[in-house]
């Protein structure tokens, strides 16, 4: 599973061929959450709060790129790195 940024201890990364809907995966300690990409809700497991109001911040400042680095994912191909909340 391709990393595509790791900032503040978080994780997110993505899955080749992937299900539908578009989503991303975060971890962050022992903590993991999966995130869709267009409405930017949690749609499997849990972050702490500070984690994921860092994750949605991030989220929607690229979420472009997400998108982009979907369908790359859903094509078999390495998605693109994307920069990091700073």
């Amino acid at each position: 599973m391709p990393t595509i940024s790791v900032f503040y201890g978080i994780m997110v990364q993505m899955f080749f061929n992937d299900h539908a809907p578009g989503h991303f995966h975060v971890k962050y300690a022992e903590h993991k959450a999966v995130i869709e990409i267009q409405s930017l809700e949690v749609i499997q497991g849990k972050l702490p709060r500070r984690a994921l109001a860092l994750v949605l911040e991030w989220a929607q400042v690229h979420r472009a790129e997400l998108l982009d680095d979907w369908e790359l994912c859903r094509q078999m191909q390495h998605p693109k790195p994307i920069q990091p909340l700073e």
